[in-house]
């Protein structure tokens, strides 16, 4: 989860840094949109990745509990089983 902590305020100084760029930029309107228009199609690229890490990082999570749960009700039931018999 740290890690996710990180990138968050990366992304969030990489916007801020970006807007402060494009304030003081010297370039001409249709300069700037493009440059936008590239900065955004990166920012989203970059997003998706990370959201797609953060869905194959909770599978993996909720299979290893899942798993963990089970070891323990046969675990439980193994018990069970040696205190009745």
């Amino acid at each position: 989860m740290e890690d996710n902590n990180k990138f968050g305020w990366f992304l969030a100084g990489a916007v801020v840094g970006a807007a402060i760029a494009i304030l003081y930029t010297p370039k001409s309107g249709k300069d700037t949109r493009a440059y936008i228009g590239s900065s955004a199609k990166e920012s989203r690229e970059a997003m998706e990745s990370s959201g797609r890490e953060l869905m194959e990082r909770g599978k993996e999570l909720y299979d290893r509990g899942k798993k963990i749960a089970e070891d323990a009700a046969d675990l439980f039931e193994r018990g069970r089983k040696l205190v009745q018999g």
